[in-house]
């Protein structure tokens, strides 16, 4: 049986929670000589990882939004004190991926179309038709595919070592930071907006459907717009499926961390610890540098 100390569960397995530390003004060089295809010159792993970009701003004011509809019934100070961090850092992300978003916008990418469709997505068809108990599972789902993605991108594959240095640091950064919140929206759906398991486990799925669908779309509209014909699309989209699907593959480490949500006294703070992230905070704890912090971490993990 878990038992609760605060806001956070705590069981036998529960791995030490990290101090949400908000990392401001950072400079990713993004303005810099980076390729159009900065993944390997890879299409599709480049096309892949920008539609995740589109996606964090407005993807990022909705979880602020859902976390924000309950914050009048919380009295905890400790996790207050995470919301606000919490906000600080999702912050930092949308600011940071904007800065990059304009690089596609200088391509003729239609940043702002896609994005104002997934901004009607969410905030208006997903907040008017489900209640704010269900938009908030929504978020504490799609945090938990953003927490357990550093399984797939810094692990000893190096997958992404064929990545620009610059484009990898920001996705590091992120993902490290992910991994200090994983547990904020979740505290708040469980102790204050009292969501039960069945509309915790419809969320995931939910999510689990809708987030690769969304990425799909904007990567198929990002081909379009590079002049790839639909032949051309298909080819490129089956490769890159495989690239993310195949054994050994992206997706695969993420697998076994996705499933233990679905646990009925789960809570994020039982996850094992992701790799690279105490590597990356010694990277960065020497410089203050996230470009020199990532590619610390890669040589660490590399050994």
């Amino acid at each position: 049986m878990a038992t609760k100390i605060g806001s956070v569960m705590n069981t036998p397995n529960a791995t030490q929670q990290h101090p949400i530390i908000p990392r401001e003004r950072l400079d990713f060089g993004l303005d810099g000589d980076i390729p159009k295809y900065w993944f390997g010159g890879d299409p599709f792993k480049t096309r892949f990882f920008d539609a995740m970009s589109v996606i964090f701003p407005p993807g990022e004011r909705f979880f602020m939004t859902s976390v924000r509809d309950f914050r009048d019934r919380i009295r905890d100070p400790k996790l207050l004190a995470d919301i606000q961090g919490f906000n600080r850092q999702e912050a930092q992300h949308s600011i940071v991926h904007n800065q990059y978003n304009a690089r596609l916008r200088a391509q003729g990418v239609d940043v702002d179309g896609m994005t104002a469709w997934l901004e009607n997505l969410l905030f208006d068809k997903y907040r008017s038709r489900f209640s704010r108990e269900y938009t908030l599972a929504i978020t504490a789902g799609l945090e938990h595919f953003t927490a357990i993605s550093a399984h797939a991108m810094f692990d000893k594959r190096d997958i992404m070592g064929e990545a620009h240095p610059n484009v990898r640091a920001m996705y590091a950064w992120h993902a490290i930071e992910e991994v200090e919140h994983k547990g904020v929206a979740y505290d708040v759906m469980i102790d204050y907006a009292h969501v039960g398991y069945f509309k915790r486990v419809a969320a995931l799925l939910h999510c689990t459907y809708m987030f690769p669908a969304v990425v799909h779309r904007f990567v198929h509209q990002m081909l379009k717009h590079d002049g790839f014909s639909f032949t051309e699309r298909l080819k490129i989209s089956a490769k890159g499926f495989w690239w993310l699907l195949k054994p050994g593959g992206f997706i695969a480490p993420v697998i076994k961390h996705y499933l233990p949500y679905y646990k009925l006294n789960y809570h994020p703070w039982q996850e094992v610890e992701q790799p690279g992230y105490e590597e990356w905070l010694q990277g960065f704890a020497k410089a203050r540098n996230p470009v020199e912090a990532s590619e610390f971490m890669r040589t660490v993990m590399a050994r």
